[in-house]
């Protein structure tokens, strides 16, 4: 299992360079295809979480129901204090201390990156942990929000001020915390018992909170009523290939 959650976490970060590559919003096709991916990844992210990880933890789950849930809920509440101090997604500030301020959003935004991709390397892991099944398709709902999220933080590294070139290092070289991630919770497991229905409640609270707060707002920008039934049928995609990939395996 350990195997399969490098080998994981190693495709997650190839294909979000690709995504970088490939959906750079230059022009108004490739941020039209950007937008169908973050579609994609709110029907995947919800429906790992609904039909997979959260009927896995109640299985397995040590103590009660009440207390496994409350693990969920804190989880929310956690990510969204991460979000905050250190300013990962999108920054809507203005360049106002130009050139010290440009310096300052880059080490914020590289320093959230890490984290970001070290927490998913460790639910990937913890979802391998616990079925093959279960770490395949939180593999692929993890890759559907990564393209977005890793095109966003590739658009802040340039606006700051970093070639193309050392913008994608930089993002290739903090995307490999996954690795890390992935690695150190494969440890911890083997130490601490009964800690894998707790890093599901956590990669629970963590998809659901990713979904609602930071990419269904990005949907809710469209206003054109024939782009938007073109998101309710990618979200629907979304929940259909996590569950075909479910019950494919």
């Amino acid at each position: 299992m350990l195997i399969y959650s490098i080998i994981a976490t190693f495709i997650v970060s190839l294909i979000s360079i690709v995504g970088i590559l490939a959906f750079f919003p230059t022009d108004r096709r490739s941020a039209r295809m950007l937008r169908t991916f973050v579609s994609l990844a709110v029907g995947a992210l919800l429906a790992v979480v609904f039909f997979d990880i959260l009927p896995e933890m109640a299985q397995d789950a040590p103590l009660s129901l009440n207390v496994m849930f409350g693990t969920v809920l804190g989880s929310i509440f956690f990510f969204f204090i991460i979000e905050k101090i250190i300013h990962y997604h999108h920054c809507t500030c203005e360049d106002k201390a130009k050139g010290r301020y440009k310096t300052h959003l880059i080490v914020n935004n590289l320093f959230g990156d890490g984290i970001h991709n070290f927490i998913d390397g460790t639910i990937i892991a913890g979802a391998f942990l616990t079925d093959f099944r279960l770490g395949l398709v939180t593999t692929v709902a993890v890759i559907f929000h990564e393209i977005p999220q890793e095109v966003a933080d590739f658009s802040i590294l340039v606006y700051s001020g970093l070639s193309r070139m050392r913008a994608a290092v930089f993002n290739v070289a903090f995307g490999l915390t996954s690795v890390l991630g992935a690695g150190a919770t494969y440890f911890i497991a083997q130490q601490i018992e009964n800690i894998i229905p707790y890093l599901l409640a956590i990669a629970a609270g963590n998809f659901i909170y990713l979904a609602m707060a930071d990419l269904i707002p990005e949907l809710q920008h469209e206003d054109k009523r024939h782009y938007v039934w073109q998101q309710l049928i990618w979200v629907g995609l979304g929940v259909a290939l996590v569950y075909g990939v479910g019950l494919l395996f």
